[in-house]
């Protein structure tokens, strides 16, 4: 069977027109998995949305957006990441314009029709590998809290010790989230940042030159680029794709949540 072209998300961070934009695109383009790298929650003001839409897709037998399971695509998967895990155990480490998005997204999960919600987030696990590639949240060897940020090219020590946790996975890429900077990280410390509207790199994964892709943000983008960042593997090419969303219906369902700091909303414009 061959590899199953998948979309890789991360870090919806709430944020249903993104994550709206991203997942109508991703179908376009013939995505036949979808896999979450976590957060799906935090920060924004659409929790119960987004996890519905993620519930939908990354399961054992997928549906389409309205439901129909006539259109069955590949298994896919979601990941614990760090804000689902202080969901689940606490925000203290947060900082406190984070924390107040936490708690707020505790509460809005509550009630009794929110048990689906928990029970789907407490099953989550922090990463997962398949027969090509590896997939965290943050880094391989630590695919919670971890961040791979671009100064990390030049830390070798860094560098090494993730790419060792991936050899112990017999996975040559990894991918990954939690930053919110799309960039592509290489065992030599070479790095690659996309730019433009779409990035497609070829991989070759025999010839022994093993990666790690962050795949940046679809709901909280941190590289001064308001734009929606996922990406789209096939099994040999790894392609960046960039996209304008409604940010300003995003902030404003932000605004609209006295709980939420405005701060919140005010990024989404910046992408920071």
């Amino acid at each position: 069977m061959s590899y199953p072209r998948t979309a890789l998300i991360s870090d919806l961070h709430s944020n249903l027109p993104a994550l709206e934009t991203a997942l109508a695109d991703a179908r376009l383009r013939g995505a036949e998995r979808f896999v979450c790298l976590g957060d799906v929650i935090g920060y924004g003001a659409k929790p119960r949305e987004c996890l519905d839409r993620v519930m939908e897709l990354c399961v054992a037998e997928p549906r389409d957006a309205a439901g129909d399971p006539a259109r069955v695509l590949y298994p896919g998967l979601c990941l614990q990441g760090n804000h689902e895990l202080a969901l689940l155990e606490s925000a203290e480490d947060f900082n406190p314009k984070a924390r107040a998005a936490i708690e707020w997204t505790r509460a809005a999960l509550g009630g009794p029709d929110g048990a689906r919600y928990w029970d789907f987030i407490g099953e989550l696990v922090p990463a997962m590998c398949d027969s090509l590639a590896m997939f965290a949240h943050g880094s391989p060897r630590n695919p919670v809290k971890e961040y791979m940020l671009p100064r990390d090219a030049q830390d070798k020590p860094k560098l090494s010790a993730n790419f060792a946790a991936m050899q112990q996975n017999g996975c040559s890429v990894c991918f990954v989230g939690h930053s919110h900077v799309p960039a592509i990280y290489f065992e030599d410390g070479e790095l690659v940042r996309p730019q433009g509207t779409m990035l497609e790199l070829p991989l070759s994964l025999d010839a022994g030159r093993r990666m790690i892709v962050n795949v940046g943000s679809v709901g909280q983008p941190r590289d001064g680029d308001p734009r929606l960042s996922y990406v789209l593997f096939d099994g040999s090419t790894v392609s960046f794709v960039r996209l304008e969303y409604d940010h300003r219906a995003a902030a404003d369902a932000i605004r609209a949540v006295p709980e939420l700091p405005e701060y919140l909303a005010d990024r989404l414009a910046v992408g920071r």
